[in-house]
C-alpha cells in the first residue's frame, strides 16, 4: 500500500489516489457532524420553541441536558455499527450512518413547537436527537479506519488527521450558516429561520451518499475477508477478552476522555462561557469562535503529520497537560478582554449572597412544575440569569436572604424576600420589586446588564480562542491514528470506537451542562474549568505510564 498512483499533490504528501480517499470520506463526515452541531449552536432558540412549557432556567437546563443526550446514546452506536463495520465492511456502515444523521437532523426543521402541540414536541425532539447520536456513534470510527486503512506506513497520523478536521470543519459550517439566516432574516430567525439550517441538511445528505456510493471497500478489510479471517463475534472478541478489554479501558481513560474534554472546552464551552456568562452578543460570540476555528484548523494536520514522526502519545498529553496548567489564566483573559466592566466590578463591589443554606436549592425541577421562591433561591435566580458571580455566605437559620454588593464592611445590601410565604398573586409584585432594586444597585456599583461591544477587545479574545482551538489540535489532530493502531484490524472498528464515544459522549458530551451546573451552584463563573481540567489531569496521568506508542509499527492483523 505504499507509495503507488501518481505524484503527490501539494506538499501535503497525500497521493492523487489516496487524496480522494481522503476527500470522499472527510467531507461526508464534515456534513454528518453539521448536523450534529446545529443543536448545540442553537440551544437558545431550542430552549424557546420547545420548552416554553418551563421556568427559563429549567428550560436552558434541559436544552442541555437533550444536546447532551445525543451523546448519551453515542456509545450505544458504537457498539451497533461497530459490529457491523467488523462484520460486513467499513464502507457500507457509514453510508447508512449518515443517511440517519441527515433524516433526523432534517425532520428537527419540521417539527411543530410546544406552543403547537404541546409535550410531544420535547418528545419527538430528544427522539430525534437520540436518532442523531446513534448514527454518530458509527459514524467516526467506520470513517478513520476507512482511510487508516487505505494509509501508507509513516503516513497514517497525516491521513486520518483530515478526518479530525471534520468535526471543527462541521461547528464552523453551522456557525457560517446559522450566521447567514441571522443577518438576512433579522428577528425572523428567532420565530420561523431556525429551521432553515436544518432543512439545509437535506441537500447536505445528497451530496454525502452520492460521494460515498463511489467509494470502494478497503482493501485491508478485503484482504482479510477474502482470507477468511472476518469477525464473526465482534463483540465478545473486543470486550469479552481481558487483552482487548484492556486496552480499551485505558484507552477510553488515558486517551480519549481528556480529549474529549479539551476539545469541548475549547469550543463549545468556550462558545457559551463568551455568550451565557459574559453576556457577549451572539453574533460577535459565533464570529469569535469562528475565527478562531479558521486559524487554528490546519493544526489538525500538522499535529496528525507531526505524530507520524515524534508519536502520537507525546503530542496529546502535552496537550493534556497545557490545558490543566492554562486554562484558568486563558478564560480570565477572555473576560478581561471581552468584558472588562464585568472584572472591574467584580474586583471592587464582589457580589456576596448571604442567606440560611438550608433556604438553598439546586434550582432544577425535572418536570417544571416546582417553584423556587424560597429568599435564597429569588436571589441566586436573578444573578444567575443576569451572568453575575457571586459568592455565598452563610447567614443565621431562619433569616431572609441578602445580596451584599461590595466589602463584608462597607457593602449595600439589597434584602430579599420569603416568597415561600406569599400567594401566586403576591410572588410577582414582590419578585419585580426585588429585581429592578437589585438591578438598579448593581448597575451603580459598575456591573454591565450586557458585555459593551464598544470595550470588547477582538484581536486578543480571537488569540485566546485560537490558542484554546491549538489546544484542540494537539489532542484530537493523532488521536484516529493512534486508536486505529491499538487495535488489530478483525475488532477495530468495535475496538476503537467504543472508548471514543463513551469519551467523547459522556466525559466531553456532558461538559456543558456539567460546567454550567457547577457554575449555577458556587457562584464562581470559572469553577466551571474543574472539571475539564480534572479530566484531562487523569489522562496525562494514565495516558503516559500505560499507553504503548504506535507510530512506529504496521497495522496489526
Amino acid at each position: 500500500m505504499t507509495g503507488t498512483a501518481g505524484a503527490t499533490v501539494g506538499n501535503t504528501g497525500v497521493d492523487r489516489k489516496h487524496r480522494r480517499v481522503i476527500f470522499a470520506s472527510s467531507l461526508g463526515t464534515v456534513f454528518e457532524w453539521y448536523d450534529f452541531y446545529l443543536y448545540g449552536s442553537l440551544s437558545a432558540v431550542i430552549t424557546k420553541q420547545f420548552f416554553s412549557g418551563v421556568n427559563e432556567t429549567t428550560g436552558f437546563i434541559f436544552a442541555l441536558l437533550a444536546f447532551a443526550a445525543g451523546f448519551f446514546v453515542r456509545p450505544f452506536g458504537a457498539l451497533l455499527f461497530g459490529r457491523f463495520g467488523d462484520m460486513i465492511g467499513r464502507k457500507y456502515t457509514f453510508l447508512v450512518t449518515i443517511v440517519i444523521m441527515g433524516l433526523s437532523t432534517a425532520l428537527v426543521g419540521l417539527l411543530p413547537s410546544y406552543e403547537a402541540i404541546g409535550v410531544a414536541a420535547p418528545i419527538i425532539l430528544i427522539s430525534l436527537r437520540l436518532l442523531q447520536g446513534l448514527a454518530l456513534g458509527g459514524e467516526y470510527g467506520g470513517a478513520a479506519t476507512y482511510v487508516a486503512e487505505h494509509a501508507p506506513d509513516g503516513k497514517r497520523g497525516l491521513y486520518t488527521s483530515w478526518i479530525q478536521t471534520t468535526a471543527t470543519l462541521g461547528l464552523f459550517l453551522s456557525l457560517l450558516v446559522i450566521l447567514l439566516c441571522r443577518i438576512t432574516l433579522g428577528d425572523a430567525f428567532d420565530v420561523w429561520g431556525w429551521r432553515i439550517p436544518f432543512l439545509v441538511s437535506i441537500v447536505l445528505l445528497a451530496i454525502s451518499v452520492y460521494i460515498r456510493l463511489q467509494l470502494q471497500e478497503s482493501p485491508v478489510f478485503l484482504e482479510m475477508k477474502a482470507e477468511g479471517k472476518v469477525s464473526k463475534a465482534p463483540l465478545s472478541e473486543a470486550f469479552g477478552r481481558w487483552g482487548n478489554l484492556k486496552i480499551v479501558i485505558l484507552a477510553l481513560f488515558g486517551a480519549t476522555a481528556g480529549q474529549a474534554v479539551v476539545w469541548y472546552g475549547g469550543q463549545f464551552y468556550a462558545l457559551f462561557f463568551l455568550e451565557k456568562i459574559l453576556q457577549v452578543d451572539a453574533k460577535a460570540a459565533n464570529l469569535i469562535i469562528a475565527a478562531a476555528l479558521l486559524i487554528g484548523t490546519p493544526f489538525f494536520v500538522l499535529f496528525g503529520a507531526l505524530s507520524d514522526r515524534i508519536g502520537r502519545k507525546k503530542i496529546i498529553m502535552t496537550g493534556c497537560l497545557l490545558a490543566v496548567l492554562t486554562y484558568f489564566p486563558t478564560f480570565r483573559g477572555l473576560t478581561h478582554f471581552a468584558n472588562p466592566a464585568l472584572e472591574h466590578a467584580v474586583a471592587t463591589a464582589p457580589v456576596t449572597v448571604v442567606a440560611d443554606p438550608a433556604d438553598c436549592s439546586l434550582q432544577f425541577d425535572p418536570v417544571g412544575r416546582k417553584a423556587f421562591t424560597h429568599s435564597c433561591d429569588v436571589a441566586k435566580s436573578y444573578l444567575a440569569k443576569a451572568g453575575i458571580p457571586y459568592e455565598n455566605e452563610a447567614a443565621p437559620a431562619g433569616s431572609v436572604a441578602r445580596v451584599r454588593i461590595g466589602a463584608a464592611d462597607a457593602g449595600v445590601f439589597v434584602d430579599s424576600f420569603a416568597g415561600n410565604a406569599l400567594s401566586k398573586a403576591e410572588f410577582k409584585p414582590a419578585s419585580d420589586a426585588f429585581n429592578a432594586k437589585l438591578k438598579e444597585a448593581l448597575h451603580t456599583a459598575g456591573y454591565p446588564p450586557r458585555a459593551d461591544m464598544s470595550q470588547l477587545n477582538y484581536p486578543m479574545v480571537i488569540v485566546l480562542c485560537t490558542y484554546l482551538v491549538i489546544l484542540v489540535t494537539m489532542v484530537y489532530g493523532p488521536i484516529a491514528a493512534w486508536l486505529v493502531e491499538l487495535f488489530p484490524t478483525r475488532i477495530r472498528y468495535t475496538s476503537m470506537s467504543l472508548p471514543y464515544h463513551i469519551g467523547n459522549g459522556w466525559f466531553g458530551g456532558f461538559l456543558p451542562v456539567t460546567s454550567f451546573a457547577i457554575v449555577a451552584a458556587t457562584g464562581d463563573i470559572y469553577n466551571g474549568l474543574w472539571y475539564p481540567i480534572a479530566v484531562a489531569l487523569m489522562t496525562a496521568i494514565i495516558g503516559t505510564l500505560f499507553l504503548r506508542e504506535t507510530n512506529y509499527q504496521p497495522l496489526m492483523k
